[in-house]
């Protein structure tokens, strides 16, 4: 029996369980942000496949909800209700004996060894609908990389396949940005390098990449696109790497003496979170979203880790100092980094083994896409 990484995925979930809370609500576009009033300022937590349809989407504006879709009902965030059926969709993956790695609310990694992970994916998909009434899909990969792409091929409710055998098949002619881990400030700097697809990225020069992306950063970007990844699934508990405080203002912040108070008052507020915190804090981070919508952040690393509130207001203060900035904003906030936990959440990792995927399209290269010096 092979070894396989599925990635299982709810389908809409927030907006799902409110459906479910809610029947009559059932093929009406639902939207979930905030406290459920569009005139205040908040953004889009998720929202349902048919307000998706008219440009809704998770991390838009609410009033831009609102003005794109004044017909459809906004909802507040559950989070209590959420949480409680997210646990038994997990306990559901759990049952079948699978190793599952949590990635929130809504996704999970599973590892199994089966002759047939399709019906395997399958079986999952409907044990979930049986406990909870919700859809998921399930991508099947030989590692998480795989996996999470093939997720968005099979959804709403369906089962995907994605190996290297059908890798360049299935992705090679599509845009970077169709990469886990690759965003939109990526993609663009490869494409003033000439590198517009999967398969360009695959063929590139790791060297070159190296020199415009650094001696780690520039390599793994060609084996992600070789589909290289983290195959290991681990069911440890989640560590997260920071924790932060942030704050919407529902009128612009004009004064900056206003902006270093809030600041301030933001910064205490995490150090009393970080008081039941194990992981004293690296480096501050202080974040500002300037009106319109225009966000910017600096941090500083301490000099020694620390939760003392005095040395987190501090670096705070510096932090923000370095926004050259003083335009009308609209959301601070404050985030401490820890240490990384001995779990990685995702596949950020070059994998230990030399790029042997890749040996056959890229030559010579092989080597420095794997970081091995000739």
């Amino acid at each position: 029996m092979a070894r396989w990484v599925l990635h299982v995925d709810l389908d809409q979930f927030i907006a799902a369980v409110e459906v479910l809370r809610h029947p009559e609500l059932r093929g009406r576009p639902v939207v979930v942000g905030g406290d459920g009033d569009p005139t205040k300022r908040g953004v889009v937590s998720t929202a349902s496949y048919e307000a998706r349809e008219h440009g809704v989407h998770s991390g838009l504006p609410l009033r831009t909800a609102a003005k794109r879709l004044p017909d459809a009902v906004f909802l507040p965030v559950d989070r209590a209700a959420y949480e409680e059926i997210s646990e038994t969709v997990m306990e559901v993956l759990r049952s079948t004996g699978a190793v599952v790695e949590v990635l929130g609310w809504d996704e999970a990694f599973v590892g199994v060894e089966v002759e047939d992970p399709e019906a395997f994916a399958w079986s999952l998909a409907r044990q979930v609908r049986e406990a909870t009434q919700l859809d998921c899909t399930v991508g099947i990969g030989e590692n998480k990389l795989q996996a999470k792409i093939a997720t968005g091929f099979g959804k709403p409710a369906g089962v995907f396949r994605l190996t290297f055998a059908n890798w360049f098949e299935v992705l090679g002619a599509r845009p970077t940005e169709a990469l886990w881990g690759i965003g939109a400030k990526t993609a663009r700097k490869l494409a003033g390098l000439g590198i517009g697809t999967v398969s360009d990225l695959a063929t590139a020069d790791p060297d070159a990449l190296a020199a415009v992306f650094g001696p780690m950063t520039g390599p793994w970007l060609v084996l992600l696109a070789c589909g290289r990844g983290d195959a290991e699934v681990d069911d440890s508990p989640y560590v997260a790497r920071g924790h932060g405080r942030e704050e919407t203002f529902q009128r612009n912040i004009a004064g900056w003496p206003q902006v270093e108070a809030e600041v301030a008052r933001i910064a205490g507020l995490l150090a009393l979170d970080l008081a039941s915190e194990p992981r004293p804090a690296l480096r501050i981070v202080v974040k500002v979203r300037y009106a319109p919508f225009i966000t910017e952040t600096h941090g500083v690393t301490l000099a020694e880790p620390s939760s003392d509130p005095a040395v987190i207001a501090r670096a705070a203060a510096e932090a923000l100092s370095r926004f050259t900035g003083r335009r009308p904003v609209r959301l601070l906030g404050v985030r401490a980094q820890f240490e990384k936990g001995a779990r990685l959440d995702r596949c950020w990792v070059l994998p230990a083994i030399p790029a042997a995927a890749c040996r056959a399209r890229r030559g010579r290269g092989w080597r420095a896409a794997a970081g091995v010096r000739r």
